[in-house]
């Protein structure tokens, strides 16, 4: 053990009571409070951007291929499902890529009950969607059966479409379609979901995409896009080009296909991504301002220890010590309150997150915040490297006002009282 950690280690924060002084009561607890909330400013904000970028990838399909055609034909808006799937198969490289694989088809639509109407969009899919995650939030009845021989009327709605227009579970309900003509169809709601992301409760509707070939005349490869879900949806946009250049060249390969564009998850709902980027900004500010707080009350805790040791610093210098052993001697005595501050406020933090994770004592209004509940996602590494930074300041941040040392001569402090 060298010197400096030698004498640190047998000294005590405050010499004149166990307890300490209140200042460094104060500069204890102030640097407690700045772990606590950068802990709980770290685990909210994951917490928060995890729920919503988990919400888009379940909702949105992760590649859509779209027709490329750009208005050059009449179909310029549909896609051949079955030219796309048989490409794709082609290529065993990006098929093992894939979850799951459906064409969808959507198209605007009224629904109207004697008492009120309602714009929603409605959307077609196959028997090849995945169902998964609107099955975890349906609150009454089922999805809809896309078999063959299955009712094509069938759909579910959302909780916001039922509580709009009074509609329950089991309800029968004209649903218009509208393009030169009107087109009207019988609609039984056979389940009712909510999933707290208003963009999508508040307009989409789902049911067999049997139903919108029928009323756009198309016969049943036909839809609007093919939806993929990968199997990692962090690689969506370079699987998205690999998937574009298989399609290109399906199309250079057998003359008359359509060119097909792929999009991504991440291009479609650009405006969330954008908007949850600015959170990192804000947990960035706040880590910063909590980092500022704790510097100032550790500069205050280092002036006070060393006007208590006034006279010892001048002792130290009489024996020989040089001006920077003796810094380091302080240094180190005060960074004991920077670890039992991190101790403590590494345990209040956690526990408040957990707390929050498991029991959801904070509440949210859902319809602003996509959510019921304030999320919580805990990454240990996060924690880690927070408090090894937190460490580093406090260790720079001592560094400058401990050489307010080197002002103090032993000739005085022998008669300092």
């Amino acid at each position: 053990m060298n010197f400096e950690l030698f004498i640190a280690s047998r000294l005590k924060l405050n010499k004149s009571s166990d307890a300490g002084s209140p200042g460094m009561n104060i500069a204890l607890l102030g640097i407690i409070l700045a772990v606590v909330v950068m802990i709980l400013s770290l685990a909210i904000v994951m917490g928060f951007k995890n729920e919503i970028t988990g919400k888009i990838f379940q909702l949105d399909p992760h590649l859509r291929v779209t027709n490329a055609a750009l208005g050059l034909d009449e179909n310029y808006s549909t896609v051949n499902g079955r030219d796309i799937c048989e490409a794709i198969v082609a290529d065993g490289d990006f098929s093992n890529k894939i979850h799951s694989i459906s064409l969808i088809a959507e198209k605007p639509a009224i629904l109207k009950t004697d008492d009120n109407f309602m714009g929603v969009q409605y959307r077609g899919v196959d028997n090849r969607f995945d169902w998964t995650y609107l099955e975890s939030r349906i609150v009454e009845g089922r999805v809809p059966c896309l078999a063959d021989s299955a009712n094509v009327s069938e759909i579910i709605i959302s909780q916001v479409v039922a509580n709009s227009l009074n509609l329950k579970n089991g309800d029968k309900v004209l649903t218009y379609f509208i393009d030169n003509d009107v087109k009207v169809r019988n609609s039984c709601i056979v389940g009712i979901y909510s999933t707290d992301f208003e963009e999508f409760d508040k307009s989409i509707i789902l049911g067999n995409i049997a139903l919108l070939q029928n009323v756009n005349g198309w016969h049943g490869d036909i839809g609007n896009y093919v939806g993929i879900n990968l199997k990692d949806v962090g690689k969506a946009g370079t699987d998205a080009y690999a998937l574009f250049s298989t399609l290109a060249q399906d199309c250079y390969n057998k003359e008359g296909n359509t060119l097909h564009n792929v999009s991504n998850t991440f291009n479609n709902n650009v405006s969330f991504f954008s908007w949850l980027s600015m959170l990192d900004m804000n947990v960035v500010i706040i880590l910063v301002l909590m980092m500022i707080v704790s510097g100032f009350t550790l500069i205050s805790a280092l002036l006070m220890i060393i006007l208590e040791r006034i006279k010892m610093i001048g002792t130290l210098k009489a024996l020989g010590c040089t001006n920077g052993s003796i810094r380091r001697i302080f240094i180190l005595l005060t960074q004991k309150i920077i670890f039992k501050a991190l101790v403590i406020g590494d345990v209040i933090g956690l526990g408040l997150a957990l707390i929050q994770q498991y029991f959801h004592v904070i509440k949210l209004n859902a319809e602003v915040y996509y959510m019921p509940y304030v999320p919580i996602s805990l990454d240990v590494w996060s924690i880690v490297i927070l408090n090894v930074a937190v460490i580093v300041a406090s260790y720079v941040t001592l560094v400058g006002p401990s050489y307010i040392i080197s002002t103090i001569k032993p000739t005085a402090t022998m008669r300092f009282d």
